[in-house]
């Protein structure tokens, strides 16, 4: 097992692992391989199931210290939450996940996991979860909505430090059906600059996920 220029990420075989936590050692959150060397066991981590780990793959250089507190926005069941969680052994995730349904796995995942602080809650309206989350150094949203950058920019101006960072996974189907994937990107990073924001890199997510691409933004 090989350590990658990120902390906490690891490489074996051109594939992404990341350190499975003493309390959860045996435990899989979905079904990814475990792999134990020097007593110390480690987790597949799938681009086909991650964007995030296909971002890493195809390019992405993020520094995530592992004090880090980090809001991310639509949780789902957590299997990209759960492998921020072993790379942030002495930060924070606040997780918002809007389904009911995905947030009883996403709760599941967070029992044996205290820095994963699970919220029920609509990222559409950052307002009603800011008694809970505090100002964080990344913020990252996962949300297949049209209105994707919006909710994105708003959580930004509501929770995002100075000189912190953020990443939005982009669904260009979600933006609109009528264009170009490479359009839709485009006007996202649009929205965006207009909001101040600067873009670092864009990266297109294929072949691990179709007319996806990841957008990282600096203030």
């Amino acid at each position: 097992m090989q350590p990658t220029e990120h902390q906490g990420i690891y490489k074996k075989n051109d594939k992404l692992f990341t350190q499975n936590p003493e309390v959860c050692k045996g435990t899989r959150v979905y079904n990814e391989q475990l792999i134990t060397e020097d007593n110390t066991e480690y987790r597949s981590w799938n681009p086909f199931r991650s964007k995030l780990a296909a971002a890493l793959l195809k390019g992405l250089s993020i520094d995530i210290a592992i004090d880090a507190q980090i809001l991310y926005l639509g949780a789902a069941t957590g299997t990209t939450v759960s492998h921020i969680s072993d790379i942030i052994t002495n930060g924070v995730i606040y997780a918002v996940e809007t389904s009911p349904v995905a947030a009883i796995s996403l709760l599941k995942v967070s029992e044996k996991r205290p820095n994963i602080i699970p919220i029920l809650s609509d990222a559409n309206h950052p307002e009603r979860y800011q008694s809970i989350v505090p100002q964080v150094d990344l913020i990252y949203q996962d949300i297949s909505q049209r209105n994707q950058a919006d909710i994105f920019t708003r959580n930004i101006t509501a929770y995002l430090k100075p000189k912190g960072i953020g990443l939005i996974m982009v669904k260009a189907r979600s933006i609109d059906v009528a264009l170009k994937p490479k359009q839709a990107y485009e006007l996202v990073c649009t929205h965006l600059q207009q909001q101040k924001l600067k873009i670092k890199k864009t990266f297109e997510l294929a072949p691990f996920e179709k007319d996806h691409a990841a957008i990282f933004i600096t203030q």
